[in-house]
């Protein structure tokens, strides 16, 4: 069975979401790959651990999405096929929200200066890495929409890993730089999943 999003209609709604919901993202990886290579760059390689990681993780999942044995049940390809693209919107609209609260202070490599404020607004209010959370719903919703269970579930673990990673980078980074006020944010914030993670 050929997967929802390459079936007339469903992939006219599909493309057009993952257009718009990974256009901004290419962008950030454009403007980072610059920065994250310098030789006082403090991104330790995660700019390339969430390029490659991702990418990677990205090419096999299409493929996977054309085995049968690692689909969702037919009848419920359809639903699956929704959620997802509604998983997909969120994750975007999340990462916006991110975008727009940090402001110049989102960068696709790890950076930080002295001057920078540590932003407690919105989904910073909650958890302090909303935007990787937001990363890794694109990549779950990607999968569902898919219709492959094997596909989300490699996307959402890749994702996972590569964010865990870019997450203890940025860290050591901002403790670094910020010191006490960015460990008590910290110490009053779960990093991707509220009151859990």
């Amino acid at each position: 069975m050929t997967p929802l999003p390459f079936v007339w209609p469903y992939w006219l709604p599909f493309w057009a979401v993952f257009a718009w919901a990974f256009l901004p993202e290419s962008q950030i990886v454009r403007k980072a790959r610059k920065p994250a290579v310098q030789s006082d760059s403090r991104d330790a390689g995660s700019y390339r651990a969430i390029v490659f990681g991702m990418g990677l993780a990205t090419l096999i999942a299409f493929p996977m999405a054309w085995v049968s044995a690692l689909r969702f049940p037919a009848p419920l390809a359809p639903v699956i096929f929704a959620l997802g693209v509604a998983t997909l919107i969120g994750g975007s609209l999340l990462r916006r929200h991110c975008f727009r609260q940090l402001g110049a202070s989102f960068t696709g490599d790890v950076r930080a200066t002295a001057e920078q404020r540590i932003v407690t607004t919105g989904a910073y209010a909650v958890l302090r890495h909303p935007s990787y959370s937001a990363g890794i719903l694109m990549n779950v919703g990607l999968g569902l929409a898919l219709g492959s269970w094997a596909s989300a579930i490699l996307l959402g673990l890749a994702s996972f890993a590569v964010y865990r990673y870019r997450i203890a980078v940025e860290e050591r980074t901002l403790l670094a730089v910020l010191g006490q006020p960015y460990q008590e944010f910290m110490r009053t914030r779960r990093r991707l999943i509220p009151f859990i993670y």
